[in-house]
């Protein structure tokens, strides 16, 4: 592969659908985006391994739904990786990139080396959130941490709230040169066809199309998944060609936060003068540090608040 095809596929969504299998599905390929998610932060290798998988998740899930706005997925576990949130910010118009960011709240003294990272969550919960915006109810959705992935965890979530049979193949891999990730995402679609199922088949024969897609997504290689060598469509053509697989444009995800002064102002206007003047450090400002991207914020006290005496273009 020349590297002009390898960077048109780094960062990128594919969707697809197995038409013989009434089946869609999703490949993405993260690299730079995850790269640039966790340069942000110093996490040992399972809080990494987590906060990959829980990106991969994001961005297949993520073009799954109709989103005008966020998606969110939230793992909280009562053991030594506390929280991994990452959010999926859908492109705001078409041809624009979808945009991911991630991080991770765990206790370091308390990180198990020896153990795998899904481990390191204990009990606690998986959650996917959906916000369309302004003047909409957002949407949660719950399911117990159980399995032996967070894979495991999206597919009881889809399975239970969506009733929508669902699948994953992820794999995330740091080389010399930064992080390669990707994963497969499939869904078996409600049936078209009536009470016989699509094209006339039965419901026997429905699951057995769903069985036969899931053992070939069983045989994929995690050099598949990461490339850079192996194109996407490549790897539904030796997965799936007797499933006749038909893919859509490609899209871009890239790694972006939504942070902003103005946000960390408006998150600050319930406190009072005496609540910020106990944020305020020997040094006469109030800080903030996004926890996404590093951004680092330095505000003067008397600007922000409900009883703020100057506006934030005055004084310092």
């Amino acid at each position: 592969m020349s590297l002009g095809s390898k960077i048109a596929w780094d960062d990128t969504i594919l969707p697809f659908q197995l038409d013989k299998s009434n089946v869609r599905g999703r490949v993405v390929r993260l690299d730079s985006a995850l790269d640039a998610i966790l340069s942000q932060h110093d996490y040992p290798a399972p809080i990494e391994a987590l906060v990959a998988e829980a990106s991969i998740l994001t961005a297949l899930i993520g073009p799954a739904i109709k989103l005008r706005w966020k998606l969110s997925l939230q793992v909280r576990g009562k053991g030594p990786a506390r929280l991994i949130a990452t959010d999926y910010f859908a492109p705001r118009q078409e041809g624009e990139p979808a945009h991911v960011r991630a991080y991770a709240s765990f206790d370091r003294e308390r990180l198990q080396p020896d153990k795998d990272a899904f481990s390191q969550i204990g009990e606690g919960y998986f959650a996917i959130l959906i916000d369309q915006g302004p003047g909409t109810e957002p949407y949660s959705g719950l399911t117990p941490i159980a399995g032996n992935a967070l894979a495991d965890c999206a597919q009881t979530y889809f399975e239970q709230s969506e009733q929508l049979p669902t699948r994953f193949a992820l794999t995330a891999e740091r080389e010399a040169d930064g992080w390669r990730a990707g994963g497969v995402m499939i869904q078996k679609l409600p049936a078209t066809g009536g009470a016989s199922g699509p094209a006339g088949a039965s419901k026997d024969d429905d699951l057995a199309d769903w069985q036969r897609v899931n053992a070939r997504l069983e045989m994929v290689r995690s050099d598949e998944l990461v490339g850079p060598n192996i194109h996407p469509t490549d790897m539904l053509i030796r997965l799936f060609e007797a499933e006749q697989p038909r893919v859509f444009d490609p899209h871009p995800v890239h790694f972006g936060c939504t942070c902003s002064e103005a946000k960390v102002r408006q998150t600050l206007s319930i406190y009072s003068r005496k609540d910020i003047s106990r944020m305020t450090t020997e040094a006469g400002v109030v800080t903030a540090d996004c926890q996404f991207c590093g951004a680092h914020y330095e505000l003067a006290p008397e600007t922000l608040g409900f009883e703020a005496t100057e506006g934030p273009g005055d004084g310092r």
